[in-house]
């Protein structure tokens, strides 16, 4: 009955990966680039880092505005002004005047009367003289009021602050794209991980059932000789408890190979239980030479140390700035409408203005010294964080270059200790076989060369992933 169940459940697995897609590694990297939500959002901030940039550039530009104001008043009066006392003296001058005027158009006109009769008409002979009214009155009002205005503003010196905030901004974007190469790089370890596990479920499934099957093979030979009263009944209970703890390892294979798999949908973006199907080999990965550098200048992260710092010197500068003057250029040029001063407008024309400011702070009593003070202890806070992590990740380098060359070596012993207990294991059934050894060495020689195999396949997967960890570590994935 355990031979049909075995059979069909081959038979069943069988089917299912003709059913499944086969994915290659480079079509998960894919796949999981395309839908990984935080390269998604890594790549919005990379686009707002852009946006940023631009906007401080144009603060070297003109700064435009247009303007309009409108209102309506009510309000408005009238005032008078008692000019008694002027209109007087002013008629007495002009009296005199105009007297004078007739005296010298009687000496011109002695001799030449044609210019005495010229003079006395323009003057206006025998008229009154200039009398000036003894009040004046003013009405005035607002009325309605417009006023229409176009604004230019030109930064010609901000003592710095716009070239430090372009600076930033520089750095800013930098980090974002270097931030956006990191969480690329961390997706794709994540997803060569995940790829490399499932090809690990799939070989530790091909152990399980392998074994079995050496076990099956056993079971026969052991029941056809008990039938024959060759071996006692203990033998063929003993490979029946073994072939029991072969079908739990083949279940539990076949469950960590399912989970492999959902682990490396979820990553990939597609639904968790989607028919999906690996490669029955590790992912190539080039023979990579150990170098005993400390070199970590193309790694992401070292990157954006650097630009931390950029950024700290340039809040300095920063900061700096509020201290020294400042110049700008503003021209405005409008219309304005409003206004009546004895019912005739008193408003109604265009006008242009030309400014030119300067600014020199004096005394803040501490406050720009103090930001400038602040600034550069967080500069050297950054400067001392970058060495820092700078160490750690020159350890890091180490320690990975450490990690695959124990991980070739023991890939290599793997190989050998799989020959020598599948040696062992022919050895012993020989052995048994020719009733030189109790079932139960072979038995154990069977399990050896399970260990054996199973260390092999384990070998190799820490043999990848040490590999991609040290691309990774060295700046080079």
């Amino acid at each position: 009955m355990k031979k049909i169940i075995f059979s069909i459940s081959t038979i069943l697995i069988s089917l299912t990966a003709l059913a499944q897609e086969t994915l290659t590694l480079q079509q998960c990297r894919d796949l999981a680039l395309e839908n990984n939500k935080e390269i998604k959002a890594a790549h919005e901030q990379t686009k707002g880092a852009e946006y940023t940039v631009k906007s401080y550039k144009a603060l070297y530009k003109p700064n435009i505005k247009l303007g309009a104001t409108g209102l309506y008043s009510t309000a408005g009066g009238s005032f008078s002004y008692d000019l008694t006392g002027i209109g007087n003296a002013v008629n007495s001058v002009m009296g005199n005047v105009a007297n004078t005027i007739q005296g010298l158009a009687l000496i011109i006109g002695s001799e030449h009367p044609q210019y005495y009769e010229a003079i006395m008409n323009q003057l206006g002979a025998g008229a009154s003289p200039l009398e000036l009214p003894n009040e004046i009155k003013i009405d005035y009002k607002v009325g309605p009021v417009a006023i229409a205005n176009i604004t230019l503003e030109q930064p010609i010196y901000m003592g710095g602050k716009i070239k430090a905030a372009n600076k930033m901004a520089q750095s800013g974007l930098q980090m974002a794209q270097t931030n956006n190469t990191l969480v690329k790089q961390n997706v794709i370890v994540e997803v060569d991980n995940a790829y490399a596990l499932c090809v690990k479920a799939n070989e530790m499934l091909k152990v399980a059932l392998r074994y079995n099957e050496v076990l099956q093979e056993l079971m026969n030979n052991v029941q056809s000789a008990y039938k024959n009263g060759l071996k006692p009944k203990n033998d063929v209970l003993k490979v029946i408890v073994k072939l029991n703890e072969s079908e739990l390892n083949i279940r539990k294979a076949e469950n960590a190979k399912r989970l492999a798999s959902m682990n490396l949908c979820r990553i990939i973006g597609k639904p968790l239980m989607s028919p999906i199907a690996v490669s029955s080999e590790f992912p190539s990965v080039e023979d990579i030479e150990v170098n005993n550098t400390t070199d970590i200048s193309m790694r992401p992260e070292y990157k954006i140390l650097e630009q931390q710092v950029n950024i700290a010197e340039q809040q300095v500068n920063l900061d700096k700035s509020a201290s020294r003057p400042e110049v700008g250029l503003m021209a405005m040029g409008g219309y304005t409408y409003g206004g009546e001063l004895n019912d005739t407008r008193l408003l109604d024309d265009f006008s242009g203005t030309v400014l030119v400011n300067v600014s020199i702070p004096l005394f803040h009593f501490g406050e720009n010294s103090n930001k400038i003070r602040a600034a550069k202890a967080k500069l050297e806070q950054a400067r001392y964080e970058r060495e820092s992590k700078n160490e750690l990740m020159q350890l890091q380098l180490t320690q990975a270059a450490n990690n695959l060359e124990e991980a070739k070596l023991e890939a290599e012993l793997a190989d050998k200790n799989l020959e020598q207990a599948a040696e062992n294991m022919r050895l012993s059934l020989k052995n048994y076989q020719a009733e030189m050894e109790p079932l139960s060495d072979y038995l154990e020689a069977q399990t050896l060369w399970q260990q054996a195999y199973e260390q092999q396949v384990d070998a190799y997967f820490k043999l990848y992933l040490s590999k991609v960890e040290y691309k990774k570590v060295s700046g080079v994935l």
